[in-house]
């Protein structure tokens, strides 16, 4: 019986947090989750991003952060790396953000928020804002308590409800499934398959 896979965790936000540990969950490789890092968002990530590829020598780290305003993953790693990228960290990018991923299981999404799957887009990783395409959808809920927690208040200028990250945590956890997910998001098949391919570099001893 093969090992389990020793890993650290850094993600900008609990969503991603939520997505990497059900995709963790549920792929044919076994990791063992050591240390979570989330202390809340992309700057986070990217001042220690050089302290976690110098750790990744002796414990694997993966990165979970969105491409936002990037051209494509590679120039978001070249510019945030200062030295080569050590084999041990694994830098998955969603495209554009963490909420592509979500819509790109339409069917239980729909099914969550009773609403169409027609009315959720296809093309996901096209989509400029999947965050604001998100709460417009869960704008169309019958589910009050599901539309006040998810969607900002008229007139408010929060950019989310008051329960966002907790509602769509409970959804990937119980009823997302990466496995469809993966047919929409392109980031998000890579993301699956580099974890179950990872193969870690350990420290020839001394």
């Amino acid at each position: 019986m093969t090992s389990p896979i020793p890993l650290n965790l850094a993600v900008e936000d609990p969503l991603t947090e939520s997505l990497f540990a059900k995709i963790l969950g549920t792929i044919p490789i076994t990791y063992a989750t050591r240390t979570i890092y989330n202390r809340g968002g992309y700057g986070y990530l990217r001042q220690n991003i050089n302290g976690f590829n110098n750790a990744a020598k002796g414990v694997p780290f993966l990165i979970g952060t969105d491409l936002d305003r990037y051209e494509c993953p590679a120039a978001l790693i070249q510019e945030w790396l200062i030295h080569p990228k050590h084999n041990n960290l694994l830098i998955r990018v969603a495209v554009r953000e963490a909420e592509a991923w979500i819509l790109a299981d339409k069917e239980n999404l729909a099914r969550f928020l009773g609403i169409r799957p027609a009315l959720v887009p296809d093309d996901v990783e096209r989509i400029a804002d999947p965050k604001g395409e998100l709460i417009e959808l869960a704008r169309r809920t019958r589910r009050r308590e599901l539309r006040e927690d998810i969607c900002p208040p008229a007139h408010s200028t929060r950019k989310v409800g008051p329960n966002y990250n907790a509602r769509w945590a409970a959804f990937v956890l119980q009823q997302w499934d990466p496995s469809v997910a993966r047919e929409r998001a392109e980031s998000l098949a890579r993301a699956i398959d580099c974890l179950v391919t990872f193969r870690p570099t350990w420290p020839e001893p001394v």
